[in-house]
């Protein structure tokens, strides 16, 4: 986009202390922002909208155009007015000049602040007019490899310490007569047989009866997929994997069974239909790699021990205490240390799964000779940056079926879609690589991104583009994405703050009860425990659900905000059409994927009962599809950015979701419970 000002300079995306990327001229210093975007800087939205609304009635043409569509813009004149803008009728955009930007901080009673971050790179490069290392040369410098530890090596040390702590409760209930030895072995063999054994037989049953499975013949693939599995699966002496079809239009995969001879390979049409046939192939050389190490069966054999600890917590803290003591005593210490290794195994395992992902994504590679076809693919399927228009996604998808996501990304990133942002002037060409560093750049700076890895499978999606770049050069080709960008801040002052909002009602019950204590066991202290949970869970409530604006946005203009979380959200006010399910081929999905003309998000249907939306996904979601729809509700991202929905617009019809009023109403009954306890003599 070039400046609509002074027209010398290409626009550049540069960080705002607000934690939102904005266009940004580096000669004349102006901004341009998109539909909605402004709200991100004012602390009132609600006087803002307003005045933007009066100053309609004495809009005045102006000389600038939309950077983007080059449609004319109107000035509005703005706080008696202080402050001339340039906005876009059609689009909602808004251009504010340098010194507009001035304005903006000195302009009391707005709520209005909008600082530029100087210390980013891109900020730095606008300023200076240098050029980033990628612009100043064809093909950026040679990375660092990825360094991964020797497979074997990583898998044998991951089991021998998993299997010492299984070793060391099982021995200590042995010794101290908790249980006998033969007892013992049995729990843990019976317990492994039957996991092993049955898993891939329960799955194969799931599939058929609530995802509409269909296995076929590999002369029913497309050619080239068929003949990469034969030749990759005869080259690695494996068996040809039995292939299945889910009916959906979303695009997943994923690999199970007993050893590389019996494995099954389960795609979704989506698959077929949204990728190119090589990264069709690379997806599936990114199964054949879980095959050929035996990932199914080291991480079945892997999660037995946490699975096995659990067990053994559970039935020792059932185990009656009886007339000794001591070996009561004996009991509970073996009992705490079993749940305590079980959760400290949980989170091995977890990070010995995104280990084996990696060496997945890197299978894929060598076995396609190029690591940038899963890169597109992973980009595709996890961002939505698909680089097709919504004409050709529909009538490719016109015949699909696809799948519920178990294997290339994590059941909580995959059943989103994974969403965030595709371009329109990219549509039907290649992915537009500044909205993917833009969709990267939460996952690698935002603090609540690396805390949500620790308890998933799959590793971040940015994470695993770079090192499939990183291959890539070593490899000697031109990586897919090179980011290299300085974050412009740490974040993690918003991280501590939502973190303590988050256990803000556990954090207050543990002072009152502490107080309890301290105090002589006052039974008013513990009275009063109650109103303070109940103070506590409404104060963590209205800051996870600002309702005070729900202010017009696209998807676009959402996911530039940086400093968002599931317990800091966006008030918005969406509309777009609904092209799926939330769970790609399950018939009860009761969730959304939404689509705009700036991108693609999640949208979560949310009511108080779990059954509820059992049964709304069951007997009316299917209706939605396909239908132009108005959505209101909070955007969050944990770490797959999706809007929670208050209420939906369709056809005249309007659907709420209660779990907020629910929330509210719970809370003010807590703290009414508890003034009433704490009068009551």
């Amino acid at each position: 986009m070039r400046c609509t000002a002074c027209k010398k300079s290409e626009l550049k995306e540069i960080m705002t202390k607000q934690g939102v990327r904005v266009d940004y001229c580096p000669h004349c210093k102006g901004v341009w922002l998109d539909k909605g975007e402004i709200y991100f800087f004012t602390s009132k939205p609600d006087i803002l909208k307003k005045e933007i609304q009066t100053a309609f009635s004495r809009s005045k043409p102006s000389v600038r155009l939309n950077p983007k569509t080059m449609a004319p813009l109107v000035e509005l004149s703005l706080f008696d007015d202080k402050l001339v803008i340039d906005y876009c009728v059609a689009t909602g955009g808004i251009w504010l000049d340098a010194g507009e930007l001035k304005v903006v901080a000195g302009i009391t009673g707005s709520g209005l602040s909008m600082v530029l971050d100087p210390v980013s790179v891109y900020a730095e490069n606008a300023i200076t007019g240098q050029k980033t290392q990628e612009e100043n040369k064809t093909a950026p410098a040679l990375m660092p490899q990825f360094f991964l530890p020797n497979l074997a090596l990583v898998s044998g040390m991951t089991l021998f310490t998993l299997y010492a702590m299984l070793t060391a409760v099982l021995y200590m209930m042995i010794y101290f007569r908790v249980i006998g030895a033969q007892t013992a072995l049995i729990i843990g063999f019976a317990i492994a047989a039957l996991q092993f054994i049955f898993s891939p037989f329960i799955l194969d049953l799931n599939l058929r009866w609530f995802y509409k499975i269909q296995w076929v013949e590999y002369s029913m693939l497309p050619e080239g997929l068929s003949a990469f599995i034969t030749r990759t699966c005869g080259k690695e002496g494996i068996k040809l994997p039995k292939i299945g079809i889910i009916p959906d239009g979303a695009p997943n995969a994923f690999t199970y069974g007993h050893t590389p001879n019996n494995a099954r390979i389960v795609i979704t049409q989506g698959i077929l239909n949204l990728l190119e046939p090589d990264e069709a192939s690379a997806v599936a050389g990114h199964e054949i790699g879980h095959i050929v190490h035996w990932d199914f069966l080291v991480m079945t054999v892997a999660y037995i021990v946490p699975l096995l600890l659990y067990y053994v917590y559970r039935v020792l803290i059932r185990v009656k205490s009886g007339k000794n003591s001591k070996s009561s005593g004996y009991t509970a210490i073996i009992a705490f240390t079993s749940y305590l290794l079980y959760l400290i195994s949980e989170y091995i395992v977890l990070f010995f799964s995104r280990v084996r992902e990696f060496y997945a994504d890197r299978f894929s590679g060598a076995s396609t000779k190029d690591p940038s076809l899963l890169a597109s693919a992973l980009v595709k399927i996890g961002y939505g940056l698909t680089g097709r228009t919504k004409e050709e996604t529909v009538s490719r998808e016109s015949n699909s079926e696809s799948l519920k996501a178990l294997g290339i990304f994590d059941s909580a990133s995959a059943r989103s879609l994974a969403v965030t942002t595709y371009s329109p002037g990219s549509m039907g060409g290649a992915i537009d690589k500044d909205l993917l560093k833009n969709s990267m750049k939460w996952d690698l700076w935002n603090p609540w991104a690396a805390f949500y890895e620790l308890s998933s499978t799959h590793p971040l999606i940015a994470k695993r583009l770079i090192a499939l770049s990183r291959q890539s050069q070593i490899m000697g080709k031109e990586p897919f994405i090179v980011f290299n960008e300085q974050k412009p801040e740490s974040y993690w002052d918003e991280f501590f703050e939502d973190l303590f909002i988050s256990w803000l009602p556990f954090f207050a019950t543990a002072a009152c009860i502490g107080a309890y204590f301290l105090a002589g066991k006052q039974q008013y202290i513990l009275k009063l425990t109650v109103m303070v949970f109940g103070l506590s869970y409404l104060a963590r409530t209205f800051f996870s659900y600002n309702s005070s604006f729900f202010a017009q946005m696209n998807i676009a203009s959402l996911l530039k905000k940086i400093k968002v979380s599931a317990i800091r959200p966006v008030p918005c006010d969406i509309s777009g059409t609904i092209i799926g399910r939330g769970v790609p081929g399950l018939i009860w999905s009761e969730d959304f994927v939404l689509q705009d003309k700036s991108g693609i998000i999640y949208l979560d249907y949310n009511q108080p009962l779990a059954i509820w939306n059992f049964f709304f996904g069951l007997l009316r979601s299917a209706k939605y599809q396909g239908k132009e729809v108005k959505i209101k509700g909070w955007y969050r991202r944990s770490p797959v950015p999706y809007i929670e929905i208050k209420e939906m617009e369709c056809e005249g019809e309007t659907i709420n979701c209660y779990a907020y009023n629910a929330k509210i109403i719970f809370g003010i009954l807590t703290v009414v419970a508890g003034a009433f306890w704490l009068i009551k003599p």
